[in-house]
């Protein structure tokens, strides 16, 4: 599996970013497919998942309402459509996919968003 993420940078507060995590190496009909985050000295954490058959989606408190996340079948791509972006969503942001009952995990190399104050 692999998963190169893309669309990363410096925004201003208030503003907007989408990020693509292009996926290959494997069918992903049985994969749930997410988004992950790390700031600085924190630990890695899950802002948003997604089903690739079904599209059922889940989001973190902190990003619900402003991040949207989606798919591509077509292109086998995942997406992070995050609005109304804040300093403290300044991190490294990782996507990770996760096939169906297994807890083994594949990353990709990451993406740096800042968001200035």
């Amino acid at each position: 599996v692999q998963l190169v993420e893309s669309g990363g940078g410096l925004v201003q507060a208030g503003g907007s970013l989408r990020l693509s995590c292009a996926a290959s190496g494997r069918t992903f009909s049985n994969y749930v497919m997410g988004w992950s985050r790390q700031a600085p000295g924190k630990e890695r954490l899950f802002v948003a998942t997604i089903t690739w058959r079904g599209g059922s989606t889940t989001y973190a408190d902190s990003v619900k309402g402003r991040f949207t996340i989606s798919r591509d079948n077509a292109k086998n791509t995942v997406y992070l459509q995050m609005n109304s972006l804040k300093p403290d969503d300044t991190a490294v942001y990782y996507c990770a996919a996760s096939e169906y009952g297994s807890s083994l995990y594949y990353w990709g190399q990451g993406t740096l968003v800042t968001v200035s104050s």
